[in-house]
């Protein structure tokens, strides 16, 4: 069986009805920084894009989206620096052990600005929404897995019940697209 996130690979939990956040911490065995998460997270999934961290040994990240406003640095922003200031997403990562704690959008523009990105695997706290699909699969590939192995990790994803997609997800491109249009004139804003 192809190990695609330790997260994911025996299968995950359902969401708690109550979960109201918690706190993410990066791998540092001291002075970690800690991201304090106030709210549940939205659109979870797994991500083979070659942008976002990843466990060691794993293929894919495990992604979820929050407002801002719910994602409050409580300890260690000392040590945290934006991996590639040029991304869309700036990710704030760890400078000791290379952990992203946070990634942001700054361009007001931008669809999903007003959204953070998260890894609710730095939690210790349980009720997080699960993954829900599977997002840029292909581009597993640029990372150096086998193409000939893309058959099996699809297969692998939907027995998890996650979808596969070589994008986002159909709500999260209609939600892109939707934005776009507006911001053209050809939708009302």
């Amino acid at each position: 069986m192809v190990k695609l996130h330790p997260s994911i690979d025996n299968g995950f939990g359902a969401a708690s009805p109550d979960f109201a956040g918690g706190t993410l911490t990066c791998k540092c065995a001291s002075n970690p920084v800690t991201v304090k998460i106030k709210s549940q997270v939205a659109h979870n999934h797994a991500c083979g894009c070659t942008k976002c961290w990843k466990p060691e040994g794993a293929i894919f990240s495990q992604i979820a989206v929050v407002g801002r406003d719910a994602v409050e640095v409580v300890s260690g922003a000392d040590k945290l620096e934006v991996v590639d200031p040029n991304a869309a997403i700036q990710r704030h990562a760890c400078k000791d052990c290379g952990v992203h704690m946070y990634g942001r959008i700054e361009n007001t523009g931008h669809p999903f600005y007003g959204l953070d990105f998260v890894h609710t695997e730095l939690s210790t706290e349980s009720g997080w929404s699960p993954p829900e699909f599977a997002a840029f699969v292909s581009s597993v590939i640029e990372s150096g897995v086998n193409p000939e192995s893309m058959g099996e990790i699809r297969a692998r994803l939907v027995e998890l019940g996650l979808q596969p997609y070589d994008a986002l997800s159909p709500p999260l491109m209609d939600a892109i697209a939707t934005h776009v249009a507006k911001a053209s004139g050809a939708l009302p804003s």
